[in-house]
């Protein structure tokens, strides 16, 4: 196969094996071939020139595999350029927070609570509208993970706290400000992330479960309230414990009170995000569970299934 390589004056044409190793002893040193295979791969689909470093290789947490895996992310050059094509009038300084220290997994850290970038885009009509993003530290930061699933922060969030947030603020604004540039989280955000919910996490079992459901009278209301604040304080203003918070409200499962807490909740965008991911994780496991009782019990084939 045979790959073309443009530059501002010349068209080069090379074969894949030589582009990967020309990626992989200048722009990605030490990474594995696969990935830059893929490198190549992404830039490809995209119409991208792989030799202007437009995405990164991220090593993540694959809780399915229990090992970590290199994954293909955008990095935020690559919005910034595609924003300066299409009318980017400027980026504002970011903006920090006040100063919070915390002790976060047994690691001391001071960190900015949270930052806050501005994106100008010019329009058409030669308009100038200015796009805001806001992002908390709290919300953001890579954890080391691991095996020991450690929530204090990974190298480079303990090393850079303002610099990781003030990428993530950016990145938020450009999407906000371009949405044409796509969706897919940058390099910089999802460092340090798990890939997959973890497929052994436990089924969770909520305090509200213990509650008999009695339709949305004023003292429902009010229980349902007090859960979700709690589940806000654990998650926002505690450990950051995002199971903690997940259990006060798994237990609703009368669909008016599930609308009546997820309206609640609509500030805390992080939050929801985590919930939607814990409950699906739940789901999965309960399926597992009912399907090993149907085959304890002899009433079930077991047939060959593709991964999800």
């Amino acid at each position: 196969m045979t790959t073309a390589l443009t530059t501002q004056s010349t068209a080069v044409a090379l074969s894949e094996d030589d582009v990967i190793d020309i990626l992989s002893s200048s722009l990605y040193p030490g990474a594995h071939r696969h990935s830059v295979k893929l490198v190549l791969g992404y830039c490809k689909a995209a119409g991208l020139d792989p030799m202007q470093k437009p995405v990164h290789i991220v090593p993540m947490w694959d809780a399915k595999a229990g090992q970590m895996r290199d994954v293909v992310m955008p990095g935020i050059g690559l919005y910034r350029t595609q924003a300066a094509r299409n009318g980017c009038a400027g980026v504002s300084e970011p903006e920090f927070g006040p100063d919070t220290d915390a002790n976060i997994g047994g690691a001391d850290i001071t960190y900015p609570a949270w930052c806050r970038v501005t994106v100008k885009r010019r329009l058409a009509t030669g308009e100038m509208v200015e796009f805001t993003a806001k992002e908390f530290w709290r919300e953001n930061y890579a954890t080391k993970g691991g095996k020991e699933k450690s929530i204090a922060p990974n190298a480079m969030w303990s090393k850079r706290p303002y610099g990781q947030l003030a990428k993530c603020a950016e990145a938020q604004a450009l999407r906000k400000a371009f949405p044409e540039i796509g969706s897919e989280p940058t390099a910089d955000e999802m460092e340090g992330k798990i890939l997959h919910a973890d497929d052994h996490s436990p089924i969770r079992h909520s305090p509200t479960k213990s509650i008999d459901p009695s339709g949305m009278t004023p003292k429902r209301e009010n229980e349902i309230r007090a859960a979700c604040d709690q589940a806000v304080d654990l998650f926002d203003g505690g450990n950051g414990d995002e199971v903690a918070a997940y259990e006060q409200v798994s237990g609703l499962s009368d669909s008016e009170e599930v609308l009546f807490a997820w309206n609640y909740m609509k500030p805390h965008s992080k939050l929801r995000s985590a919930i939607k991911r814990l409950q699906a994780a739940d789901r999965e496991a309960e399926a597992k569970a009912r399907e090993a009782q149907a085959q304890a019990d002899g009433v079930m084939d077991v047939e060959a299934r593709e991964p999800a």
